[in-house]
């Protein structure tokens, strides 16, 4: 008993090492109300939030690309595309604000950045380097944040459906607590030397999966 005790305290503690995932990416293969995966911030109390991110999927259903929750608004920061391949909607301190004309071609890989401001109010949407124009939402700090990927909270950590589940891969997952420049921004939508997020940092990522979730080396195109 004690073996398998202290197994586990070692299991867990490897679990807990950020991992760089440079190169890799999480594939979410079904539909499910399970399946996603925890990260770990390194703030519990963000003023302004950048978060970029490069994902491939199918689906033309409702689905979270990036779901970020805290105790008093389950979605405080939420990417959330619906039906319509041209709408993407964002979610601050759960008021949605929703970016139209955005070329979402399914089964291609994208990158989408979002910036938000709780100081301005101003939000805005870079899709594959193409910025929007900029929105206000009124909101206030976010704070004790939990991130979800492959699923979108309805609670604080939990209350998953589904029919808002992702399905695809996810990539290069980084998140700023101050609003990016749009050179800066380009700078990752290009792959190019860019700052990792320092709230999280795909290089040195902390997090737990549950259900069917793989890390894989991400699929490159061969010339």
């Amino acid at each position: 008993m004690l073996m398998f005790l202290l197994l586990l305290v070692m299991l867990t503690a490897c679990a807990a090492i950020p991992q760089d995932l440079s190169g890799k990416m999480f594939t979410f293969p079904e539909e499910t109300k399970t399946a996603n995966v925890r990260l770990t911030t390194s703030s519990q109390n963000l003023e302004a939030v950048t978060v970029c991110l490069r994902f491939i999927t199918d689906l033309s259903r409702n689905h979270a690309l990036f779901s970020l929750a805290s105790p008093s608004a389950d979605n405080a920061f939420l990417i959330f595309t619906g039906t319509a391949s041209d709408v993407i909607k964002l979610f601050i301190v759960n008021k949605e604000v929703p970016f139209r004309a955005q070329d979402n071609k399914l089964n291609t890989w994208h990158s989408i950045c979002s910036t938000w401001d709780s100081a301005s109010g101003l939000v805005q949407l870079w899709f594959d380097g193409k910025p929007s124009i900029r929105k206000f939402t009124s909101g206030s700090n976010i704070t004790s944040p939990i991130v979800i990927l492959g699923q979108e909270q309805d609670s604080h950590g939990g209350s998953f459906d589904a029919k808002q589940s992702f399905v695809g891969m996810t990539s290069d997952v980084h998140m700023w607590d101050h609003t990016l420049s749009p050179c800066e921004i380009q700078r990752f939508v290009d792959d190019l030397n860019f700052t990792p997020g320092n709230v999280l940092s795909w290089r040195a990522l902390e997090f737990q999966t549950t259900g069917r979730v793989l890390m894989e080396d991400k699929q490159m195109t061969c010339h």
